[in-house]
């Protein structure tokens, strides 16, 4: 059998095994994949007929010769779904396609839904744009390096601006259309102070078993009997973003840090690596049915409850974390403005437009090619329209909370 023909058969077989639902037209097909994911650990009674069928009983020796050439064979989306396909099929196939997929550090590719909280590629960066939505307050991140004329880009992410009375938040969400943080498509979240001088940023996962827990209030938390027990009940910060105070109102671009506490500055030394998680706190295929208890509430804002525990903050022990500081433009005569060299990738000036680099000291021992590296950027297309390029060892959630920042008001720094 040829490998399209076994390609058309598993795109086939997406409707019977209860995992991938049809949405009509590729434009959907991402959507449906980060609500579906991959198989299951327990097998749905309506899969137990592809369990049984020849598909299943393979012989691990060709099922991963044939995984395996779907996927150097499919490495650009939406074909890419026919990876996501073969790990849906039943639970052998998505031990082996696990196995096969690579990190977006390794590979350069995203994949699954866990791949944007994996670090980025080393080499060349991984090539977003955001579109922003005035009239709902969102923001939704795509692959790809600027919009398609059929508008059927791959959603990665997506975000919803909430204005309090002395903060701001942006909600994080897998989906454009779901943004409770009951949900199960919540991945984290971007607070602000009253001025928009600094930022939070708040993980629905640990990057790792080493946190502490804070001695501050906790920010949000859920009531007990809101949410399922399988999802995390708070928030783990992960990093912070500051932009400098402009009192003497003086003209020029934003200047920030940003520190990123879940990534030692050991990650950019030879040899280092990054944290990388390998799945979710749980697993997203046993929620794909609507949590009903969760339906319609709303979430507390109160006083801490000794029976809840506060915001966890993640620590590095004795490594120091991650900064980054934005790369510092020149100014051109001719122009008459600030530039920076974004290699083509941002077309329109902005005060939003910004280069990341490691702010790194000589005791670090980080070599110049290291410091000299554009770890994000981000910039301005077009009306509403803005891109963003980030690399290891940033993953695309961290890179994407980091450039919502840039979003909000900031009277005190222009």
């Amino acid at each position: 059998m040829s490998l399209k023909s076994i390609m058309r058969e598993l795109k086939e077989m997406k409707d019977g095994i209860g995992n991938i639902s049809r949405r009509g037209g590729e434009s959907k097909v991402w959507r449906s994949r980060i609500r579906s994911h991959v198989a299951p650990d327990q097998a749905p009674t309506g899969s137990e007929l592809v369990e049984q069928s020849p598909w299943a009983n393979l012989p691990p020796e060709l099922l991963l010769d044939i995984i395996q050439r779907v996927e150097e064979s499919e490495t650009a989306w939406p074909a890419r779904a026919v990876v996501v396909f073969c790990a849906a099929v039943c639970r052998s196939w998505r031990e082996i396609t696990k196995e096969i997929v690579k990190t977006p550090e390794q590979c350069g590719r995203l994949t699954f839904p866990i791949s944007l909280k994996q670090p980025g590629p080393r080499e060349s960066p991984i090539q977003c744009y955001i579109k922003r939505d005035r009239a709902t307050s969102t923001y939704s991140l795509f692959y790809g390096l600027v919009p398609s004329e059929g508008e059927n880009d791959k959603l990665l992410l997506a975000a919803r601006k909430v204005r309090r009375a002395t903060c701001t938040d942006f909600v994080i969400s897998l989906v454009a259309d779901d943004f409770s943080r009951a949900s199960n498509t919540y991945v984290g979240k971007l607070r602000s102070n009253f001025l928009g001088t600094k930022f939070t940023i708040y993980d629905s996962q640990p990057p790792c078993d080493s946190i502490i827990p804070s001695t501050t209030r906790s920010s949000r938390r859920f009531h007990s009997k809101q949410v399922s027990p399988r999802l995390p009940a708070c928030n783990y910060s992960i990093g912070t973003i500051t932009y400098e105070l402009n009192v003497l109102r003086t003209r020029g671009p934003r200047r920030m840090h940003c520190i990123v506490h879940s990534i030692p500055i050991s990650a950019i030394q030879e040899g280092g690596t990054a944290p990388t998680p390998s799945a979710f706190p749980q697993s997203f295929d046993e929620q794909l049915s609507p949590l009903t208890s969760s339906k319609g509430k709303e979430l507390v804002i109160g006083a801490s409850s000794p029976s809840l525990p506060a915001t966890p903050v993640f620590s590095l022990g004795s490594g120091e974390p991650l900064t980054l500081k934005n790369k510092a433009p020149r100014w051109h005569e001719q122009l008459q403005c600030w530039c920076l060299n974004f290699k083509g990738r941002v077309t329109v000036a902005s005060v939003k437009n910004f280069q990341l680099v490691a702010a790194v000291e000589p005791s670090h021992n980080v070599s110049p090619e290291e410091q000299e590296k554009v770890i994000l950027q981000f910039g301005k297309i077009g009306k509403d329209i803005f891109t963003m390029d980030y690399r290891y060892p940033l993953s695309a959630f961290q890179a994407f909370a980091i450039c919502l920042s840039s979003f909000d008001t900031k009277p005190a720094c222009e």
